[in-house]
């Protein structure tokens, strides 16, 4: 591989622009965003990205799960492309930079070789994974599974939200189906830049996240079933509070993630209560328990410890109960070549920097499986995501996109 250029650094006030721009579309209620997967405001942040990266000359492709791949060529036909990106849709009440940052990240680099008239050998392709945050069509990671071969592509159109729309059917609606066969490409390596979604890049004071592994994630839906009656007039003896067994239980999930300390955690982050009536007993509650770690033997084992404890409070309580595994992946180990080329390069250009854990499940987690891969993670303030107030600064993006951009170029292969 040639080295790349010393002064090869991306053009930060571009890429903050940019952010701010792409933030305009799907505005939250508290300064952040709400531009889910394959909604009205998706199809406009997605119609955005296609302006600027043809603007930057490359060609974009669209596979049928929606996933956009815009393409710089290489002096090298026959070279495998180098990908790089991330996921622009968000959470119902997420922040400006989960996932954005990866993928403006990857369109700055395009930008960039443009600007300094740079020539790669291998192509570089700049990506947009659909549905990366699985909260309106679970699971998480969707496109990137199905090119991944963990899930079938039929699978993920029958997916549906709370509406009971199917993600095909909304993916055809909004105008963004392909017609590429996913999976089909094959790359030479995957980069993907990302916020930390977690705190301690800036309690550390680094600059720079080396993403060495990802926790593995399991997600159980719990069903549990009781009778709805008239709080004021039901007896205590007699009641089958589906609400109160739901809350015995994720108590019951804080000590099993406690059990395996530090690295292991566990919580609820999606629970509806029925009949959701304030005089009205819960007669069914269903809720998706959410247990991480970098060990497959310990999430199996607090899956495990889950059913059995889950079973037996509802035992005693007179509730029925099932279980449902929804999402998951086992941990991740990612290419140690990929992974060096990411240290070097925060090393080559004096940011500091430390390995980390991804704590969070990514689109890289998924291609890791077909293609050497490696995460780039920059701060962002107090560990805060998933949140409207989610922020990081103009700084710190542009120090993990410089990082980006040097691994990306070094794997790609400057042309002299």
């Amino acid at each position: 591989m040639t080295t790349p250029v010393s002064n090869l650094r991306i053009n930060g006030d571009r890429l903050w622009d940019s952010l701010m721009e792409m933030a305009e579309i799907g505005p939250g209620i508290a300064g952040g965003n709400n531009r889910q997967t394959l909604t009205d405001e998706d199809a406009v942040g997605r119609a955005l990205f296609q302006k600027w990266c043809e603007e930057a000359g490359c060609t974009m492709g669209l596979d049928q799960m929606g996933t956009m791949f815009a393409r710089r060529e290489g002096t090298d036909p026959d070279a495998l492309p180098v990908y790089v990106g991330s996921h622009l849709d968000t959470q119902p009440t997420g922040g400006k930079y989960d996932g954005v940052l990866g993928v403006l990240g990857g369109l700055e680099i395009l930008r960039t070789l443009n600007d300094m008239g740079i020539k790669t050998k291998h192509p570089i392709v700049a990506t947009n994974w659909t549905n990366e945050e699985g909260t309106r069509f679970a699971p998480a990671m969707l496109a990137s599974g199905v090119f991944g071969g963990v899930h079938t592509q039929e699978w993920a159109y029958a997916r549906e939200d709370v509406e009971g729309k199917k993600f095909g059917d909304e993916l055809a609606r909004i105008g963004w189906r392909g017609d590429e066969e996913v999976g089909a490409r094959k790359m030479h390596a995957f980069f993907e830049l990302h916020i930390e979604q977690g705190p301690i890049l800036e309690i550390e004071g680094k600059d720079i996240g080396v993403v060495t592994h990802g926790q593995g994630l399991s997600w159980t839906e719990i069903t549990i079933t009781g009778k709805d009656s008239h709080t004021g007039s039901t007896p205590m003896p007699m009641r089958k509070n589906a609400g109160l067994g739901m809350a015995r239980i994720l108590e019951a999930v804080e000590q099993i993630a406690l059990s395996h300390a530090p690295h292991a955690v566990g919580a609820a982050g999606h629970i509806d209560i029925y009949p959701n009536s304030r005089n009205v007993i819960p007669g069914k509650a269903v809720f998706t328990v959410d247990f991480r770690s970098p060990d497959l033997q310990v999430i199996k084992d607090m899956e495990n410890k889950l059913r059995e404890v889950a079973s037996a409070i509802v035992g005693q309580m007179g509730l029925g109960i099932t279980f449902e595994k929804v999402g998951g992946f086992d941990p991740v180990e990612f290419d140690e070549t990929c992974v060096t080329a990411v240290r070097n390069a925060a090393e080559r250009m004096g940011y500091s920097h430390m390995n980390l854990i991804s704590g969070a499940g990514h689109d890289a987690c998924w291609i890791n499986g077909v293609a050497p891969t490696a995460m780039v993670m920059c701060p962002c303030v107090g560990g805060l995501s998933h949140n409207e107030a989610e922020d990081i600064s103009k700084e710190w993006a542009t120090a993990g996109a410089d990082v980006l951009m040097q691994a990306v170029v070094e794997t790609a292969e400057i042309v002299e």
